[in-house]
């Protein structure tokens, strides 16, 4: 497990790069992430803190995200390097060609996690208030505000995985946006997550958590 969950925000951003989601074995993210970059990719892995209690103690554990899923940039021409990397299942594709994720749902995901106490997985979302933060740490966001055990939460997601994560948020730092739903740039349906091929995991007309 890293130490530092925040690592991948401190390392330069090229302006040009693809970003695709690489499908891992289950809780093999940590160990696919370090090995994509031992080979020179540049990954996002985010996570989050929670507070594990025992009977004797308690410890802050860092978990991935979203389960499951590594973001990588720019795999179309080293797609053989990647899927041959051990924990690996499939490159998220659309027919055979990998799935690229947008800048903006990739920025939006750096900028929850800069306090990974904040910041949760959520069930996805496909309608509610969509809103956009006007002032503060994460103004110009934009996601679905709903309500969690007495606190406000701005709900972001990755269209293309069906995932969403939510960080906490004053009621009175948002403006209602009207339209029902998110539509960032390459929105996208997801249907499963199966390995039709040695290389790619596909997505159909519908969506489903994979």
């Amino acid at each position: 497990m890293r130490n530092d969950i925040q690592n991948e925000q401190a390392l330069p951003q090229r302006a040009d790069r693809i970003w695709c989601a690489i499908h891992t074995r289950y809780q093999h993210e940590n160990l696919v992430e370090m090995q994509l970059v031992r080979k020179g990719f540049e990954t996002f892995l985010p996570m989050y803190k929670k507070m594990h209690r025992w009977k004797d103690r308690k410890k802050e554990v860092a978990h991935a995200l979203f389960p499951g899923y590594v973001f990588v940039a720019d795999v179309q021409k080293e797609r053989l390097r990647i899927v041959s990397t051990p924990g690996v299942c499939a490159i998220v594709s659309v027919a055979g060609i990998p799935a690229i994720i947008p800048d903006s749902e990739i920025d939006t995901i750096r900028r929850a996690i800069t306090n990974p106490f904040g910041v949760e997985p959520h069930p996805y979302l496909r309608s509610g208030d969509f809103v956009r933060v006007v002032e503060g740490p994460f103004e110009g966001m934009e996601g679905i505000l709903v309500r969690k055990k007495g606190a406000m939460r701005l709900v972001v997601s990755v269209e293309l995985l069906g995932r969403a994560a939510s960080i906490e948020m004053e009621e009175s730092s948002v403006k209602l946006i009207e339209k029902s739903s998110p539509s960032p740039e390459g929105v996208r349906q997801f249907a499963s997550v199966k390995s039709d091929s040695s290389d790619s995991t596909t997505l159909g007309s519908n969506y489903a958590r994979g």
